[in-house]
């Protein structure tokens, strides 16, 4: 019999609560999660009673012989922080040494009894195996099911096979609350094969012999009577019924008697209360460093149990980069973990995680002394599918064509009319933990866990019966996408994804499948062209534009709605090579063939799209003369019947299209009566038509045309706020937009390179996130730029070179110029002035030749600074004329921004040239000019010249 643990105590400081015995850091009553080693750790601080633990001493004790690198000890003192908030000052870094807990701290013994037992005279009789390795992750779970077995009779602990439910069972018999005087025992039920023996198999456990008596389950409740017992009926699954026969009739006769069952399936008796074991934790796919990575239950089993069989793997990035890959296609399910950890052996974690697809072949290697069923993956879900019946069983397979999350409706499309009571039998595959289902919205949504759809997915090929599932998967999500596009301009775009986002990756097997050689390929171009808002609201540029051309390769001409297939699909062709890399000329025939197709059909929708598109393409090919005709003509179809969002549709297109030829006082026109028109429209945002929240799209090229116009407050006011209704739009193409056309040239114009900056490293996690990558582009190079401005030129200007380079030809779109503009500049302050004036001359002929004005002032200034570099180039006279020309164009288009940089320049230049009074009066005329934006640099730089200047 195993020996019952010594009094554990609670450790108490004001309201903070270290409770060992039921492992659990409590603040007023309220259970604070904390992992396991990381609680192991408090405690050993806890009764070191304030003095200090060295280092060695809290490894030695918390890992017990197992070598773990000191990076590991600091991430769990870092989650032990972390869980106190507030006052993580207690505990203490004495550096180099160790670590102390601080604070008035009280112990008080733990008198608590989660379960009472019933008075009795024979000895406690146990027969808890000893564990073998300790159990990771789960302290958790374990100090809930004391508290579960507190309240109740009967605790069913269920999952999927390997979840580890036995072991969480086992781990809270071994340590119960320290009160807990009761009998506990375990009766293994996996090797039945008939379930009338299950009496006697606990009967065998209970040591009682029933002579001349038949062995039912009242003569085991007569057997048992008033004794206090904690019973634990494992693997009881594949005898269910009669286990919950026996178990409703202990609990009803034997007051001292609890039971823990684990099993696939509940009990479904009175009394009972069902604990689904969780998965261990694993880190998010995004967004995690390596040594937080360690701090996950799953990441740790894997570590844990790779170096206790030997492995030697290095802890750094890329290793644990891949357990924590390998740990999410597992599920966190602790036995296939083991699995994977007992590969490490041989196999570096990268490699183990790139043969995972071939997992029923690759993990293979259980312990030895393991049931038969947990010795491979393979077998683990064999026991549960041998236990189906043949319905079940068969719609298992069938609900492995899903990738992704699915609803009940899409169960039964892909059941087919044939199939009969699809609701019930998928209903008793959750029951059997086959099935997770996730009931926090209106309607629940289903899934199979990875492993588990590996195997149904290989049971469906065997069967021959995957192209058929395969078939009525993809007519059904051509189905269901088809009022996706209609439903994108009446919701938020939140609401939107939360009922079609989920299904991304069904809608990309069933492609898969579809466009392949035995496949149906007019399903899959179907498909695709009902599936192209769910691209463009994820911004999946690069997918969108592989997919629709696939489509366009394998669609049937002579299909009755080929036509119509052909415009949807190069609309959203057009739309993705518009945004992509090296790719964006080829927008321009996408669109003209939207645009042939739309008046073909008399699809007005289309027609709008096609000169939206036209008009763009031609002004990031440098056409401003063509763009202004497309969107005149978009003008002219929308001026009489058109919608409210046609109209400012129309006008933003027009503004648009000015600002970039330098027309800004029309451009200001346009962008206003699209501003003013807002009411008009509805109060959710539209995207999908042209692929961008117009509201906040508007906003910023109204910021531009402010700032140019000389009325910095109002644009650096509007920066501020379409930067957050940028951000709330939740549409990824729309806030690159926000951040790169208007917040971080804004704000660096206006010589906040603070502001500048920020906007600039929120554009680069963003595009990092979303597979953007010319915006990305874009914003590496704005960040070199920033470097350069903050006086690095050693480290910044080959940053704003090399991203520009990669950029290709992208580096043409009208966005780049500014950073050509400044990489010019740039290379005249590091002394390469003949690279300065070549970039400059260069962009200057680009402007003149695709009319593209807005930038031509500054361009000519800062040519004119260049010539004032001292060299082979230097000629003040030319830099004068430079300086004029600047002059010219920015008082033409009314730039008063550009206008009052070069009076800067020409101010600097008359008064090198001894003439002060003239310097003075250029920068008066300038600054007159102004009503507002008296704190930004340039102007406070003009001031500060002209306060030099005065006599």
């Amino acid at each position: 019999m195993m020996a019952e643990p010594g009094n554990r105590p609670v450790y108490t400081c004001a309201e903070w609560e270290i409770d060992l015995a039921r492992r659990e850091l409590r603040l007023s009553g309220e259970l604070v999660p904390l992992g396991g080693r990381a609680f192991e750790i408090l405690a050993e601080l806890a009764q070191a009673q304030g003095q200090l633990v060295t280092k060695n001493d809290l490894t030695e004790r918390v890992w017990r012989d197992v070598f773990v690198e000191e990076s590991a000890l600091r991430v769990h003192i870092a989650a032990i922080r972390k869980a106190l908030a507030g006052d993580r000052d207690m505990v203490s870094t004495t550096v180099g040494r160790g670590y102390r807990l601080l604070g008035a701290w009280r112990v008080r013994d733990n008198t608590e009894l989660p379960l009472q037992s019933a008075a009795g005279t024979w000895p406690l009789s146990v027969n808890i195996p000893n564990a073998s390795f300790d159990l990771i992750g789960r302290s958790t779970a374990i100090a809930q099911l004391w508290r579960l077995l507190a309240a109740y009779r009967v605790v069913s602990l269920i999952g999927p096979g390997g979840i580890g439910k036995t072991a969480l069972a086992l781990e809270a018999a071994r340590t119960p609350p320290p009160s807990f005087a009761a009998d506990r025992l375990l009766v293994e039920l996996a090797s039945l094969s008939d379930p009338r023996l299950v009496c006697s198999a606990i009967a065998s456990v209970l040591g009682t012999k029933l002579e001349g008596e038949e062995i039912s389950p009242e003569a085991i409740a007569r057997a048992i009577g008033s004794r206090s017992l904690l019973l634990i009926l494992d693997n009881c699954e594949h005898v269910i019924d009669a286990v919950a026969q026996l178990a409703e009739l202990l609990v009803s006769r034997c007051a001292g008697t609890v039971i823990v069952a684990t099993s696939r399936e509940a009990l479904r008796i009175e009394g009972e209360q069902v604990y689904r074991v969780p998965p261990l934790g694993v880190p998010p796919e995004t967004g995690h460093e390596a040594a937080g990575a360690s701090a996950y239950g799953a990441v740790e089993l894997f570590t844990s149990r790779a170096k206790a069989l030997g492995s030697s793997f290095a802890l750094d990035e890329e290793n644990i980069g891949a357990v924590a890959a390998i740990c999410r296609r597992l599920d966190g399910i602790p036995l296939a973990i083991e699995f994977a950890a007992a590969r490490a052996v041989m196999l570096s974690p990268p490699k183990i995680a790139a043969l995972l697809d071939d997992r029923f072949k690759f993990l293979t290697t259980g312990r030895r002394t393991a049931l038969p069923r947990q010795q491979t993956l393979r077998a683990t879900l064999d026991w549960s599918y041998d236990l189906l019946p043949e319905d079940e069983a068969w719609l298992l397979r069938q609900l492995g064509i899903f990738a992704g999350e699915f609803q009940l409706d899409a169960v039964i499309a892909v059941a087919g009319d044939g199939a009969r009571d699809v609701t019930s039998q998928l209903a008793r595959l959750v029951a059997k933990s086959l099935v997770v289902v996730d009931i926090r919205d209106d309607r629940p949504n289903y899934r199979l866990l990875d492993t588990t759809r590996a195997y149904a997915v290989e049971k469906l090929h065997a069967g021959g019966e995957y192209a058929d599932a395969a078939r009525r998967e993809a007519k059904y999500y051509s189905g269901f996408f088809a009022a996706a596009e209609a439903d994108s301009e009446v919701m938020l775009q939140a609401e939107w994804l939360a009922i079609y986002g989920r299904h991304i990756d069904n809608v990309r097997t069933s492609l898969d499948w579809a466009i392949s050689s035995g496949g149906d390929s007019q399903v899959g171009v179907a498909l695709t062209a009902a599936a192209v808002p769910l691209w463009v609201q994820l911004s999946l540029l690069a997918e969108c534009r592989e997919r629709t051309e696939l489509a366009l390769a394998h669609l049937d001409q002579a299909a009755a709605n080929a036509s119509r297939l052909r415009m949807e699909l190069s609309a959203a062709r057009g739309w993705s090579l518009m945004y992509g890399v090296g790719r964006a000329r080829e927008a321009g025939p996408a669109w003209a063939a939207t645009l042939e197709l739309a008046e073909q059909l008399g699809d007005r929708d289309y027609q709008l799209r096609a000169l939206w598109g036209l008009c763009i393409d031609q002004f990031n090919n440098g056409e401003f003369r063509k763009a202004l005709e497309f969107a005149n003509r978009f003008a002219e179809v929308v001026a009489d019947s058109g919608s409210p969002v046609d109209r400012m549709m129309a006008d933003r297109l027009l503004a648009t299209t000015l600002h970039y030829r330098g027309e800004q006082r029309l451009a200001y026109h346009h962008i206003e009566r699209t501003l003013s028109r807002l009411s008009d429209l509805a109060a959710k945002p539209q995207v999908i038509r042209f692929r961008f929240d117009l509201r906040v799209s508007a906003r910023y090229f109204q910021a531009r045309i402010l700032w140019l116009l000389g009325l910095a407050d109002q644009a650096l006011s509007v920066v501020d706020q379409n930067a957050e209704e940028g951000r709330a739009s939740g549409h990824a193409l729309t806030y690159c937009s926000v951040l790169g056309q208007g917040a971080c040239p804004i704000s660096f114009l206006a010589g906040d390179l603070d502001a500048a900056e920020r906007y600039c490293a929120m554009l680069l996690e963003h595009t990092e996130r979303h597979p953007i990558r010319l915006w990305n582009l874009w914003a590496r190079a704005f960040r070199g730029l920033l470097i350069v401005r903050r006086g690095d030129l050693a480290t910044g200007l080959p940053l704003l070179r090399r991203a520009l380079e990669l950029a290709g030809e992208a580096r043409f779109l009208p966005r780049f110029l500014l950073l050509l503009g400044e990489l010019a500049a740039s290379l005249g302050e590091a002394g390469e002035v003949s690279q300065g004036l070549a970039v400059a001359d260069e962009a200057l002929a680009r402007c003149e030749a695709r009319e593209e004005g807005w930038y031509v002032a500054e361009l000519w200034r800062i040519r004119g600074e260049l010539l004032l570099h001292p060299g082979e180039h230097r000629s003040p006279h030319d830099a004068a004329q430079a300086f004029d020309r600047a002059f010219e164009v920015a008082r033409s288009q009314g730039a008063l921004s550009w206008e009052l940089r070069t009076a800067i320049s020409v101010a600097r230049l008359r008064k090198d040239g001894g003439h002060p009074a003239d310097a003075r009066n250029v920068l008066a005329a300038a600054c007159g000019k102004f009503t507002e934006g008296f704190e930004t640099v340039d102007f406070l730089n003009a001031r500060a010249m002209m306060a030099k200047l005065t006599p």
